[in-house]
């Protein structure tokens, strides 16, 4: 099974800049979750944030939150639980209209970027605590869940490792920003390809 762009959404988790110091390898984490924000951005595939605690965190940083659709603030470690899984899978809108309105096959698809898109790529800090209770929740929620290894962080290896564990056991796919990068373009050649390519150089 591969990633397809057209599938997809992009979550990334609490990289706060108070949070960021404690973080091993913040810089290449860092790096990684802002080449997969552009990537993205360049792809059309809808990229949204969360922020833990902000007034005691602080924002994600300016290369993050300028990539983002929305951003959710929360206290609950899970984004799942202050509404995220609505805005990956937005509620159906009933009909509009009255009995002389169109016929369906005349009327207007709905128009909504991030509906249908059932590939939940993820990445963030930290990635036992808020990382990992998101997509468990996600997969609670019958996603499927993509977990960037290479752009996540906790303040230990051990830390992240052990959530990676966890996430492997309960069904998220393990995976890598280039690997991700690579299956979204599907080959050499897309039209973003040089652009996206240029990412990891």
């Amino acid at each position: 099974m591969l990633l397809d762009a057209y599938e997809s959404q992009l979550v990334l988790i609490d990289y706060q800049e108070r949070l960021l110091p404690a973080i091993a390898d913040a810089a290449g984490v860092l790096a990684n979750a802002a080449r997969l924000a552009q990537a993205a951005r360049m792809l059309d595939v809808p990229v949204w944030g969360t922020e833990q605690n902000p007034s005691k965190l602080g924002p994600l940083p300016p290369e993050l939150r300028g990539e983002c659709q929305r951003i959710l603030a929360k206290m609950e470690f899970s984004a799942c639980a202050e509404g995220l899984t609505d805005w990956l899978r937005p509620p159906q809108k009933p009909p509009q209209g009255n009995a002389r309105s169109l016929p369906k096959h005349l009327q207007k698809p709905r128009e909504e970027q991030s509906a249908g898109r059932a590939s939940i790529v993820v990445a963030g800090c930290e990635a036992h605590i808020c990382l990992l209770q998101t997509a468990l929740d996600l997969l609670d929620d019958e996603f499927e869940v993509w977990v960037v290894t290479d752009a996540c962080g906790s303040r230990t290896d051990r830390n992240r490792d052990a959530a990676f564990d966890r996430l492997a056991g309960a069904g998220a796919e393990l995976v890598t920003t280039e690997m991700v990068l690579f299956e979204w373009l599907g080959g050499a050649e897309h039209p973003q390809f040089k652009a996206v390519q240029a990412l990891i150089k």
